[in-house]
């Protein structure tokens, strides 16, 4: 899938890293001018955003987007929520649980070695400590008494298993770039793990934080068989298992009372499928939902005005692009993408699409992630960005040049939300303005999902929306997105020189040493137009006022959030 690194990425003389378990935040908190950022780098991270590049305070129609963590406290217990779903996951199988109707459901059912906080910081999750004793090993020594939803108890076997299936060809498992460096998984004792990496990764021990490191129960993932993930239980260990699944209306989840951690304050979550923006909103306003993430951005204001509950905003780590999926066509001229970037209207964008509760941005990667950089890392990373003042005569020009003049162009766009339709019409107005011929192809939530995993879904398409989140707090995280091979990268970008330093960044465990790196990726991503830079944009999620607790960054994606929603009263 990958390339090997080049021998001066292979740092076998590098000292012993230390024991996470004292210090849970260092795989994603960094240092910076030698002051220690651990949990209070993340929310300087969030203050930088809402300084520097974040949402405005005053956005459309007097929404206003403050960034917090979380949401108050839950008082006390309740029998059951009601959460909204824009579209219904495939399946909940961990191993392809990489968007954002699967990771929201799939996080308080199925744990991961390592957890992400609301702070996006790491700490211990079913790894009760994680130690390097060398840069090419990583020991993940298991809590005792874990128990399955059937009453197995965990063993470094189930851990070695589940790892095992991220990399078996047969399940197409979206986490599979993660192991790329992974050399062995081994049971070094009943409850410890050692992974032995090929060369120092950086990005894996991070990772085991996400559905990359999630274990279940071998016994019951070989007895659900080819129907595991889409029927029956998940054999996992959250604070809720899976109950009754009904094809295309919900997904309740029933709170396991042999849970090893705080148990959850709800008895029962249950997930709504709601394909249409207006349905979910709706559907809260009327009471019969009680929250949910991924607010549709045309209802903010209605929700900020109902006075039936709150509407929050967290760090997302989040930026909206436009993802370039056909470099055989027209788009393979970087002039053309050049000039697609520079007709598009992103303030306009930003109002209309994202409810004001953005920024416009000409960076893949948000302010955010860059929080414990340099400035000599920074100035790298976003000096001499594309502009994101719309020139249409000199996007005119560049089409010209490149003699696609009157090209036609096919854009997906769905119903999800005003973020994904408006920025398709967006694409296709600025498209029309510069002699290009876009023709939007429309499809259903489901099948929007279905881009991400189906190459078949891709077929016949030059680019589609696309609000991408990291899944740990580097910038690596999506910059190695177009190294050959990559799973995101669908229009087959390979360049040996930007694979050299994807390795070398994933070698550096020294933050300053990584993100000098990255911020030169940084730099050739946004120069060659791999994908369309739009805007940064915040998680916002929506609570009546008979429930509270969840979190309100982008941490839902990896941490059992639906434990802590409870009684606000």
């Amino acid at each position: 899938m990958t390339t090997p690194p080049s021998p001066s990425s292979r740092r076998s003389d590098r000292p012993a890293r230390p024991d996470l378990s004292a210090r849970p935040d260092l795989p994603t908190r960094p240092r910076r001018r030698g002051r220690t950022v651990a949990a209070t780098a993340a929310l300087a991270a969030l203050a930088l955003l809402a300084a520097c590049s974040g949402p405005p305070k005053g956005g459309a129609n007097g929404v206003e987007a403050r960034l917090s963590a979380t949401t108050p406290p839950a008082r006390a217990e309740i029998d059951s929520f009601t959460w909204a779903l824009y579209a219904e996951p495939p399946t909940l199988d961990y191993t392809v649980a990489f968007d954002y109707p699967q990771n929201t459901v799939l996080s308080n059912v199925c744990e991961s070695l390592m957890r992400w906080t609301p702070q996006l910081t790491v700490e211990p999750g079913l790894a009760r400590k994680a130690s390097s004793p060398d840069p090419r090993t990583w020991v993940y020594d298991l809590r005792p008494g874990v128990r399955f939803h059937d009453g197995r108890t965990m063993t470094a076997d189930d851990v070695v298993f589940s790892l095992g299936r991220q990399t078996d060809p047969k399940n197409a498992a979206a986490w599979a770039q993660v192991f790329q460096n992974v050399a062995s998984v081994r049971a070094t004792g009943p409850l410890q793990v050692t992974v032995r990496l090929k060369r120092p990764d950086s990005q894996f021990p991070q990772y085991m934080a996400t559905a990359a490191g999630v274990v279940a129960s071998r016994e019951g993932v070989e007895a659900a068989g080819k129907d595991y993930g889409t029927t029956g239980g998940l054999a996992c260990t959250g604070p809720f298992r899976l109950g009754a699944w009904q094809k295309g209306q919900s997904i309740e989840l029933e709170r396991f009372d042999g849970y090893w951690g705080t148990k959850a304050k709800a008895k029962k979550a249950v997930f709504r499928v709601l394909t249409d923006p207006s349905a979910r909103t709706n559907a809260m306003l009327s009471g019969e939902i009680d929250g949910g993430y991924l607010i549709p951005t045309e209802s903010y204001a209605r929700l900020k005005a109902a006075g039936i509950g709150t509407l929050y905003f967290g760090e997302g780590l989040s930026t909206v692009n436009v993802n370039i999926t056909n470099m055989k066509g027209p788009l393979g001229d970087v002039r053309v993408r050049r000039a697609l970037s520079l007709a598009l209207d992103r303030s306009g964008f930003v109002k209309a699409g994202l409810g004001g509760a953005g920024t416009v941005t000409g960076s893949l990667t948000t302010r955010a992630a860059w929080a414990a950089a340099p400035e000599s890392a920074l100035k790298t990373a976003f000096d001499g960005l594309p502009p994101t003042t719309p020139d249409i005569e000199k996007a005119k020009a560049l089409v010209k040049e490149a003699g696609a003049t009157g090209k036609t162009l096919t854009m997906v766009t769905s119903p999800i939300g005003q973020d994904v339709s408006l920025l398709a019409t967006a694409v296709q107005a600025a498209g029309t303005r510069i002699g290009l011929d876009i023709r939007l192809k429309t499809v259903s939530p489901n099948a929007f999902t279905a881009l991400f995993t189906d190459p078949e879904a891709r077929e016949g398409v030059d680019l589609f929306p696309l609000t991408l989140y990291n899944s740990i707090t580097d910038p690596l995280d999506l910059l190695t997105n177009f190294k050959t091979g990559a799973y995101l990268n669908y229009a087959g970008h390979s360049d040996r020189r930007y694979d050299e330093l994807v390795d070398r960044a994933s070698a550096a465990y020294e933050p300053g040493e990584r993100l000098a790196i990255e911020a030169e990726l940084n730099r050739i991503a946004a120069e060659r137009l791999l994908w369309i830079p739009v805007a940064e944009w915040p998680t916002s999620v929506f609570l009546n006022k008979r429930i509270t607790g969840a979190p309100t960054t982008i941490s839902y994606m990896y941490q059992p959030w639906a434990a802590s929603v409870g009684a606000a009263r």
